[in-house]
């Protein structure tokens, strides 16, 4: 079903209207923004297992792709370089190709147990560098590929959005069987594949193909 609105009427179409309908800009929250990282911001990348990747292609077509693994696994090389090593998926490479077409990236690293977040953006690049990769070894397996962020703004972004989602309340969790599969999805929406093999597949790449 299509929803009709006026969208001529309800749009907005310039940074000037923006500013007039959301009001004053607080003055820390534009002095906060850091063009490196700091100590805090070094400490918290330390503690993060987990960051989102934003990144958009030459024609500014967008997309988001989680990233993770032990807490502290993204490398700050220096005040103004973050490397993130690339982990065994699907090979779709989505975010990679977008920066080889339009290196501007954001990226939100999230702590378990902490509600604020730290916000991310730069340029990045890729590298295949062996002496950069080495100490992002993990099970004995060494990346190929890596992601070098050039940060050009760090900030820290206040928890509201986290704790009105109750993120972190283990009693917000839901039972994993209230929702499909991986396995079933990809079945179902692909027609390519069986049920049991999809799900079969799957498990046996969370077990054995991680790193």
């Amino acid at each position: 079903m299509t929803v009709q609105f006026d969208d001529i009427a309800a749009r907005i179409a310039d940074p000037a209207e923006l500013r007039a309908h959301i009001g004053t800009l607080h003055p820390l929250a534009e002095r906060k923004v850091l063009d490196r990282l700091d100590g805090f911001c070094r400490d918290f990348i330390a503690l993060s297992p987990f960051l989102v990747l934003a990144s958009a292609d030459g024609a500014g077509r967008a997309d988001a792709s989680p990233r993770g693994d032990a807490p502290g696994f993204v490398e700050v090389l220096d005040d103004r370089t973050l490397l993130i090593p690339d982990r065994r998926g699907n090979n779709r490479v989505d975010s990679y190709g977008n920066v080889l077409a339009a290196p501007g990236v954001g990226l939100i690293f999230m702590v378990p147990g902490i509600a604020e977040t730290l916000r991310v953006n730069g340029r990045a690049r890729l590298t295949r560098d062996p002496a950069l990769l080495e100490p992002a070894t993990v099970q004995e397996r060494t990346p190929t590929l890596g992601l070098l962020v050039e940060v050009e703004e760090a900030f820290f972004h206040c928890g509201k959005a986290l704790i009105r989602s109750k993120l972190w309340d283990p009693s917000s969790q839901v039972e994993r069987s209230s929702f499909p599969s991986l396995g079933r999805i990809v079945a179902e929406q692909t027609k390519a594949i069986g049920v049991a093999e999809a799900e079969a597949g799957l498990e046996e790449g969370y077990r054995t193909r991680l790193y």
